[in-house]
């Protein structure tokens, strides 16, 4: 199902193991994780959008990613999850588009691992309200990252970064961080996150 023109708006959130603030922001993914690796659940929930003619409208869908050192040095575990809600075609375009065969900023996330499991769907439930967001994949993950306050009491927010999923992102933290499947499990309470509006295409 590659190949198809497609584009999309929405929102995305993700929280990994590293301190607050991530390195790899400063260092376009080269520099090595604070705790040695990476372990990361990146979330995405689609406002509008379409992958040809298959509108995918709001549905979501979930990465989970671990490399063994620096990001962009690859080497990576890669698991996939899409919308049960999705139709037969369209969990193929979501897994198109985020599993990196269809190009684009997601097919980045994907490059850095060397081994993709089996995409599984799940129940995904997504929530953006204020400076918080919300991931629950019952059985699997329960995610919610807060964005750091600073001048005002307004969420920090981090311009030009050199993130392959948004240029501007938001400074967060995991206030409740947890994941569990594949023989892989991430317990990120405390630790790095980042959210961001997202406005993609195949162009």
């Amino acid at each position: 199902m590659s190949g198809q023109s497609w584009k999309l708006e929405g929102q995305y959130f993700e929280s990994c193991n590293c301190e607050v603030l991530c390195p790899c922001l400063l260092s376009h993914a080269q520099a090595r994780p604070t705790e040695g690796h990476c372990d990361v659940v990146l979330a995405f929930h689609i406002d509008r959008g379409s992958y040809g003619a298959t509108d995918l409208s709001g549905l979501n869908a979930v990465q989970a990613v671990v490399t063994p050192g620096p990001m962009a040095q690859g080497g990576g575990t890669f698991a996939l999850y899409l919308d049960s809600r999705a139709t037969p075609e369209q969990r193929a375009a979501l897994e198109a588009i985020f599993g990196g065969n269809a190009g684009g900023p997601p097919a980045l996330v994907s490059l850095m691992a060397s081994k993709k499991l089996p995409t599984k769907v799940a129940e995904i439930n997504f929530s953006a309200q204020g400076n918080v967001r919300k991931l629950s994949m019952p059985g699997i993950a329960d995610v919610t990252v807060e964005g750091v306050l600073g001048a005002g009491g307004n969420t920090v927010w981090i311009d030009n970064a050199p993130h392959p999923l948004a240029s501007r992102l938001a400074a967060a933290k995991g206030t409740s961080s947890n994941y569990s499947d594949h023989s892989m499990t991430f317990k990120n309470s405390g630790r790095n996150g980042h959210f961001a509006p997202i406005r993609w295409s195949s162009n």
